[in-house]
């Protein structure tokens, strides 16, 4: 049996996500021999968005690919990026008009392996189409060209992320959640062979809100009051995410092991973000 081992990892919140993947994405392509890395980094600049610059960091220290979300649109100078590269990707069930793509394809091992990007609608802004039905009809590309499938889906509510986990049982390789900003403990191989996490959590500093400076989430909870978000500086920082390994013949999942790393070590270079 031939396999192929893939790390997930969630969102990246900014210096201090990058610094953590800087530090630790190494010690743990060896810890799980990985074959591939997949982040989601539409936190990385600042906290909202991500730039051509920190693509660049993401790829030198050896992202395959980068999946975002509804922040994807925030730092403008990755328009350009996209009609260039096919290494990020946006959730799919934007409008066709939008720059980028949802779905891609890279090499690893000598195998074809699908990413697709997925955004849900429940308590979110944007007025997207149905990720069910835009899951289903890209697939029928996908598939045609591989069947190791991985999908992020970007969603606010539990139940959206595990409705559609069982969707697509059986069609992808796993289906994994973010937006939330909170690992969750359900990880689990589903009945038809696809693995499954509601969220693989973040990369970023551990007494915040979500990455954010707590000070101004609570005020804002108090009072009611419109406030600046900043990601905190301060650690200690953790990194969350999952190693899936992947029956290269099948598609199908065989394991699905979540990743946490809490570091109190990490000084940040510099006193600002991206």
């Amino acid at each position: 049996m031939h396999t192929i081992k893939v790390l997930i990892l969630g969102d990246v919140i900014g210096l201090p996500g990058r610094a953590m993947l800087a530090r630790h994405i190494g010690d743990l392509k060896k810890k799980y021999s990985v074959d591939a890395v997949i982040v989601n980094g539409e936190n990385s600049a600042s906290g909202k968005g991500i730039t051509s610059k920190i693509m660049s960091f993401f790829r030198a220290i050896g992202v395959d690919v980068v999946t975002t979300g509804n922040h994807i649109w925030q730092k403008k100078d990755i328009l350009t990026y996209f009609a260039q590269h096919t290494d990020l990707i946006r959730p799919a069930n934007f409008p066709s008009t939008c720059p980028g793509a949802g779905i891609t394809t890279f090499s690893c091992k000598g195998i074809t392996v699908g990413v697709m990007n997925m955004q849900g609608r429940v308590f979110m802004r944007e007025l997207l189409n149905c990720p069910f039905k835009t899951a289903e009809s890209l697939l029928l590309y996908l598939r045609s060209k591989t069947n190791i499938i991985i999908v992020d889906m970007h969603a606010e509510t539990t139940s959206e992320k595990i409705a559609f986990g069982y969707f697509l049982d059986g069609k992808v390789s796993a289906v994994v959640g973010t937006h939330t900003h909170v690992q969750t403990a359900d990880e689990r191989i589903l009945p038809k062979g696809t693995a499954y996490i509601t969220d693989l959590g973040m990369s970023g500093a551990c007494n915040s809100v979500i990455g954010v400076k707590k000070e101004a989430i609570i005020y804002q909870f108090l009072n009611q009051m419109p406030v600046k978000y900043e990601v905190d500086l301060v650690g200690p920082f953790l990194l969350n995410g999952v190693v899936v390994e992947i029956d290269t013949t099948t598609g199908k999942a065989l394991s699905i092991e979540r990743v946490k790393v809490i570091d109190s070590t990490l000084h940040l270079a510099e006193d600002r973000d991206e």
